[in-house]
């Protein structure tokens, strides 16, 4: 029996977007107040010390929400978001803040990271196999896991110039929404509407040139949440789906990480090797980068939507295509994208 009146996925992203809005601006005179401040480095896309940490608003906003809609809908049809994903969640928002605050080591959060995603496993209702029955069941989690972790840190890699992070998840929200609207594929519908709303309230002091920071507080439990609900739709059957719509943070968090190691260089230290961050140091803009990345979410979610109603190889091939795409666009045509003069 539901514990409350179920509201409508587009209205909990409405008070989302406006909670969210007004609760990133109280973050931020708080900390300026307290000097909680990003200041520019070597490795940073920013020129002027900024207020880090409006994850503190988005998820004291998101999670209330999301426990509304874990209360109020019915398990049939996906119901509401799963209790474990909020809890873990709660615990990776404090960790990170912490860690915004203290820099804790790269095996501490690691660890955290991985204890999280594997124990949420262990409690989540997967419907089947992650991978589709290619593997073992013990290797499935495990594989799962080992997965979701990378999601949690690539999420959180790929936080580097304005407006990108909250651009990544109202479209990867919008992609979810739309496997479940239109497809029928039975996941959690209210917290991809949920986490786009906060997100696009976000979007409203972090777009270029930004005001605030979304900090590790935000970037790793969104990670969190957003990687178990793509978990949740490749147990559903739908991997090809599952893969298609972060295509481009999958995409170049890898290749970047796969390119680091190869050149011995340390994986888990700050950088600006991303492609999109090679963009943004070509001249062309913070807002521009990240307006190519959503017009390519538009095209991916669209995509993820094909491979869910027919056949995943075709939409999985113009995937990778419009994908690599844009990373050499970003790589090596970068001027493409600046202002003609």
């Amino acid at each position: 029996m539901m514990l409350t009146v179920a509201p409508s996925p587009f209205i909990l992203a409405l008070i989302a977007a406006v909670l969210s809005i007004g609760a990133v601006r109280l973050v931020e005179a708080w900390l300026r107040a307290r000097a909680v401040l990003d200041h520019p480095n070597a490795r940073s896309s920013h020129a002027v010390p900024t207020p880090r940490g409006a994850g503190l608003a988005v998820m004291a906003v998101a999670l209330p929400l999301l426990a509304w809609d874990a209360v109020s809908l019915p398990l049939e049809n996906g119901g509401g978001t799963p209790w474990v994903l909020i809890v873990g969640a709660l615990g990776l928002a404090a960790l990170s803040w912490l860690d915004d605050l203290r820099n804790l080591s790269a095996r501490v959060r690691l660890v955290a990271h991985f204890a999280a995603c594997l124990l949420t496993l262990l409690v989540l209702p997967l419907p089947g196999p992650v991978f589709q029955g290619w593997l073992p069941p013990s290797l499935d989690l495990l594989a799962a896991a080992v997965c979701w972790v990378w999601f949690v840190n690539l999420f959180n890699f790929m936080d580097g110039i304005d407006g990108i992070s909250g651009v990544q998840t109202v479209a990867l929200g919008a992609a979810l929404a739309l496997l479940h609207g239109v497809a029928n594929v039975p996941i959690p519908v209210g917290a991809p509407w949920i986490l786009a709303g906060a997100m696009a309230g976000f979007l409203v002091w972090n777009w270029h040139p930004a005001r605030i920071f979304l900090g590790d507080v935000g970037s790793v439990p969104l990670g969190f949440l957003l990687g178990g609900l793509l978990v949740m739709l490749a147990s559903l059957g739908h991997l090809a789906a599952a893969l298609i719509a972060p295509a481009y943070y999958l995409a170049d968090a890898t290749l970047t990480l796969a390119n680091r190691i190869i050149r011995r260089r340390p994986f888990m230290q700050a950088h600006r090797e991303h492609a999109y961050q090679r963009a943004v140091q070509a001249g062309v803009s913070h807002a521009r980068v990240s307006g190519a990345i959503a017009l390519l979410n538009a095209a991916l979610a669209g995509l993820a939507l094909w491979a869910a109603v027919a056949s995943p190889w075709a939409p999985l091939i113009l995937a990778a295509v419009l994908t690599g795409g844009l990373l050499w666009v970003f790589q090596h045509r970068a001027r493409w994208l600046a202002p003609k003069r």
